[in-house]
């Protein structure tokens, strides 16, 4: 019989988060699988918990250790897998893992509790019934505006991590974009600095940009798209529906992507593209 993997939530500041759940099952199982075995030792002697740690599960060195932790778990061995913060996999290593143990037929159970996203949703005071988790933003400027371009376009409440060193840059492009975009920033969520700021996206990044330093782990969260926003002038919209075309897709099926990043209709789209001496017989 294969052992048990278990998926557990670990507190993301206070420690008193943590199930009653989750702390029986770090003391049951054989072994516990970290991403980072220092951070987790802290939690394990927070709570007497003395369970051994096999080697840590950090990003890149994951996929390589798969195959021992999968090892563990066919000869019988029940593993609980958390990783320094929150839920594992979510934004955080172990998804490797439980693909790796699905296809082997080994049980995988989750041990819910503690997460960034939802503990920034329920009191970020934007509409919790639709939201969008979309992990942490490109980094190099560029990368990072069509994306932005792309989530502002989303008629959903959309989350998203940020470093604190590149939260600033990245609020001046959204502000940028979408100014009056109903935004929040969480900051240091259920540790002793906790702080929620709350404002339109150009208010929200001057709040912040007046600070000597933003400290902390930082949550983002947009407001929804009301309606299509238009979030890309003309060269854009050609040069992304060039991007398209060079990835496979036909003059249709480009024009009805971009217009579905974009706010534009696909009429719209078709007269942009026509304007630059695209000949197109397919029609919009």
């Amino acid at each position: 019989m294969p052992g048990t993997l278990y998926i557990c939530a670990t507190p993301i500041g206070n420690l008193e988060d943590i199930t009653l759940r989750a702390l029986r099952i770090l003391k049951e199982v054989d072994v516990i699988v970290a991403e980072d075995s220092r951070r987790t030792r802290q939690l394990l002697a927070h709570y007497g918990i003395t369970t051994p740690l096999a080697a840590s599960l950090y990003q890149g060195v994951e996929q390589a250790r798969v195959d021992g932790v999968l090892a563990l778990l066919e000869n019988g061995r029940n593993v609980a897998l958390v990783s320094d913060a929150g839920t594992p996999l979510v934004s955080d290593p172990g998804f490797p893992l439980v693909r790796a143990c699905i296809h082997a037929g080994i049980p995988v159970v989750p041990v819910p509790g503690p997460s960034a996203v939802l503990a920034s949703l329920v009191a970020s005071g934007l509409p919790p019934d639709r939201f969008l988790f979309a992990g942490y933003p490109p980094r190099r400027p560029g990368e990072k505006k069509r994306w932005l371009r792309e989530i502002l376009a989303i008629p959903a409440t959309v989350i998203f991590f940020e470093s604190p060193q590149r939260l600033l840059s990245t609020l001046k492009i959204v502000a940028e974009l979408d100014p009056a975009r109903p935004t929040v920033v969480a900051r240091e969520l259920t540790k002793i600095h906790e702080e929620f700021v709350r404002g339109e996206a150009q208010t929200v990044y001057e709040n912040l940009r007046a600070r000597e330093r933003v400290r902390g782990e930082c949550v983002v969260l947009l407001g929804p798209a009301t309606k299509a926003e238009k979030t890309a002038d003309p060269q854009e919209i050609n040069a992304l529906y060039a991007e398209l075309l060079g990835q496979g897709f036909s003059p249709r099926e480009a024009r009805k992507e971009v217009a579905r990043r974009t706010g534009y209709s696909r009429r719209e789209v078709y007269q942009i593209v026509l304007r630059r001496g695209e000949k197109d017989k397919e029609g919009p």
